[in-house]
Formats: C-alpha cells, sequence, structure tokens
C-alpha cells in the first residue's frame, strides 16, 4: 500500500517541479539555475514540516510515504542540481557553480530545520 502513496505524492510532485522550475527562470535573466534551487530548498521546508509534525505525533502513518517520499521526492531533483552545478563550471562560471553547492546545502539544511521547528511549535 505504502508504494501507491508514494506513486500518489510523486503524480503531484512532479509536475509540481517543472512547472514551478519554469516560473521561476522565466523571471530572472541570469544563467544561475534558480528555479532547481527554489524547488529543492521548498522541498526541504515540506519535508521539515512533515518531519517536525510526525515527530510532535500529528501525522499519519501515511504521510511520510505520501508527502515525504512521494511529494518530495518528485519536487526535489538532485540530479539537475549536480547537471546544472557542472554546466555552470564547464562554462566557466566556476564561481556560480560553488555558490550553486554551498547555497542548495546550506538553504536546504536551515529550511528543513525551519520547517521541523516550526512543526514541532505548531503541534506540540
Amino acid at each position: 500500500m505504502n508504494w501507491l502513496l508514494v506513486v500518489a505524492g510523486a503524480v503531484v510532485g512532479a509536475p509540481l517541479r517543472y512547472l514551478t522550475d519554469r516560473a521561476v527562470q522565466s523571471r530572472h535573466d541570469s544563467v544561475f539555475p534558480w528555479g532547481t534551487f527554489v524547488v529543492n530548498a521548498a522541498a526541504c521546508l515540506l519535508l521539515g514540516g512533515l518531519t517536525g509534525a510526525v515527530l510532535a505525533g500529528a501525522g499519519s502513518s501515511g504521510a511520510v510515504p505520501l508527502l515525504g517520499t512521494g511529494l518530495c521526492g518528485a519536487l526535489s531533483t538532485y540530479s539537475t542540481f549536480s547537471y546544472e552545478t557542472l554546466r555552470l563550471a564547464e562554462r566557466g562560471w566556476k564561481f556560480l557553480a560553488v555558490a550553486n553547492v554551498l547555497g542548495s546545502v546550506l538553504v536546504g539544511l536551515g529550511a528543513v530545520h525551519l520547517g521541523s521547528q516550526v512543526a514541532r511549535q505548531l503541534f506540540a
């Protein structure tokens, strides 16, 4: 049954990632991959919130496969992040490549922590 929950979450997460990425990137005249950066940060924030809610006892057993693995797994994208970082470096934008790596990791960790803390306070 859990695999169906994962699929259901991914059915929403994958198109949401694509549409959000395109919407964000179209608003920036930059070689920096803002779309991927934003969807990955959003997925981290959502996953942190889900984790905090579950730890506070407010989440159901189906929430993690549906929202964590399915939705957040399909919303975030490590492969695109890696490809875009490599492309930046190969095209000579090494500073932007390093900024993408450091920024993505730091913002992702911060977002998951923030989401977890907010959810724990809300559901405590």
